[in-house]
């Protein structure tokens, strides 16, 4: 049955889900580690149940690395060989495309779960459908990586090295689909990454550092053999397409929700002080109390035209003692 609304009348399921699906909840602990670890799960499953293309996957290879040799962005062995000539250099690639891909990743997911729980449910949404939406790349578009390409000199720098942790080389490759390249979400991750970090952190060498995570991992992914430069901008594709899923789920662009939920003892609403917490603007500025486009989206018009210092007496602004909710 549904529920009534203001006049009486029932509300359809449809407004109740599309209510649901737009407004900020707290986020669980343990509903998001279990949704996490699940998700995970189900990719790699997934991703590993392929049927085996080998001779297709490499034929597709061929055709993908002469299709970039017509547009001389074929920059893919120059890299892989210069690097390789560094040992102590490629070793640290090697580590860093077999571990950071996960731990950053976490990382950024536990940041926006505690200190930014009002906009991780839409945050985490984009990561969710991009990495679902590369799941299709993998299954239709079996793609061999370079380091796989029977002819072309390309280093398997993971076997030349013997480096452990990769899941695309050495013993790990009997349990891993080694024709997954397209799209890359070393590059879809680690862009997700970058833009949360540059939308919500304060120090600017942060934000900084997080935009170059994507640029390096570019380069690791190429100096190790594991993507073509076009795998890259299909992982960016994919994650465009994530982003506009949100929106349509959502109603509203992962980085407007706002920082806390209603419900939070932190939110400015219940007199836990500044939600916008030096959030920046769409130029990139920390933006003073009140003035995050977040929360004056959800305002009415006449609270969003009171001068700063007219009393509010509106029963949806009033502020409440943060003792009175119970804390995260």
């Amino acid at each position: 049955m549904g529920s009534a609304s203001a006049a009486g009348e029932p509300t359809p399921l449809a407004v109740r889900v599309r209510t649901y699906l737009r407004t900020p909840r707290r986020p669980r602990f343990v509903v998001e580690l279990a949704l996490v670890a699940l998700s995970y799960w189900v990719y790699s499953l997934i991703r590993n149940a392929v049927p085996n293309r080998e001779s297709l996957a490499v034929e597709r290879a061929w055709q993908l690395l002469d299709f970039e040799k017509s547009l001389h962005i074929d920059i893919e062995y120059a890299i892989n060989h210069a690097a390789d000539k560094v040992t102590w250099l490629i070793v640290g690639m090697n580590y860093y495309y077999a571990t950071l891909h996960f731990v950053v990743t976490i990382g950024v997911l536990v940041w926006l779960f505690r200190w930014h729980p009002g906009r991780y449910r839409a945050v985490r949404t984009v990561l969710f459908v991009t990495t679902g939406l590369a799941l299709f790349g993998y299954f239709f578009y079996a793609l061999a990586p370079p380091r796989l390409l029977p002819g072309a000199g390309y280093i398997d720098t993971v076997l030349v090295h013997n480096t452990w942790g990769s899941m695309a080389s050495g013993d790990m490759k009997n349990v891993s689909n080694q024709f997954a390249a397209m799209p890359s979400m070393h590059i879809g991750w680690s862009t997700w990454c970058a833009l949360a970090i540059w939308k919500f952190a304060k120090p600017m060498w942060v934000r900084v550092l997080g935009l170059l995570y994507p640029l390096m991992t570019l380069i690791v992914i190429m100096a190790t053999g594991n993507h073509f430069i076009l795998d890259a901008v299909g992982g960016w594709i994919t994650l465009a397409a994530g982003f506009a899923v949100q929106r349509l789920v959502n109603g509203l662009s992962a980085y407007r929700f706002p920082r806390y939920t209603p419900d939070d003892p932190r939110s400015e609403e219940y007199g836990g002080g500044d939600r916008s917490g030096g959030d920046h603007d769409g130029h990139g500025n920390g933006g003073p109390p009140g003035q995050d486009d977040s929360h004056a989206a959800g305002r009415s018009p006449a609270q969003r035209a009171k001068s700063p210092g007219e009393p509010d007496n509106s029963s949806g602004n009033q502020r409440r003692p943060a003792a009175s909710f119970p804390s995260p």
